[in-house]
């Protein structure tokens, strides 16, 4: 018996077959709309050299974005399909954030996302011999910050106020009002705002 059986893991029969990988049912847009958003993020977005917040919003909400008043979006940051993303009034998202919205995104007013964060809403069923690609939204709450380094995973709301630290990780929902940390993230104290 090898340490792995003896540690009460089981060893299954079937592996992962990748030829049997298939995500037809997920429709991100027309291939024209994401080849073209392809290349203005390369340009607008991820580029460090365009920092203008005015001219991004603009092209987010041509791309189908719905986004509040005074966006501050700095550069070096990657959108996925803007078409799946709402934005608040007030929001502040910083270098290097990525928003992997295969599924909707929604950042509600006064939501700061700070430098290199990753919010991303797709996943695999790693039960399912196909892999099966899975998508579930991200709802940020009013006031809430997401911290340098920090990863929001699928499916997870985040509540009004509520701090996720720096380089800290989350599966599940957040309450209001907290400041969460680790990975997992858990409740460390409350956020008090005086």
């Amino acid at each position: 018996m090898n340490k792995r059986e003896h540690s009460g893991y089981h060893q299954s029969s079937k592996v992962i077959d990748r030829t049997k990988f298939d995500n037809s049912w997920y429709d991100p847009g027309p291939l024209w709309k994401r080849l073209l958003w392809y290349y203005v993020s390369l340009i607008f977005f991820e580029s460090a050299w365009f920092p203008f917040y005015k001219f991004k919003t603009l092209l987010l909400r041509i791309f189908g974005a719905k986004v509040g008043k005074s966006l501050g979006i700095k550069p070096s940051v990657k959108i996925k399909y803007p078409w799946h993303l709402e934005i608040g009034n007030y929001v502040s998202i910083g270098e290097e954030v990525w928003i992997d919205n295969l599924a909707k995104v929604i950042l509600n007013d006064k939501v700061t996302i700070s430098q290199g964060a990753l919010l991303i809403t797709g996943n695999h069923d790693y039960k399912s011999e196909s892999f099966d690609l899975k998508i579930e939204e991200i709802r940020i709450g009013v006031g809430a910050w997401i911290c340098a380094k920090a990863i929001v995973g699928p499916g997870v709301s985040i509540g009004r106020n509520s701090i996720l630290s720096l380089a800290s990780v989350t599966y599940g929902d957040l309450k209001a009002e907290g400041i969460y940390a680790g990975h997992p993230a858990i409740f460390v104290k409350p956020r008090v705002i005086t």
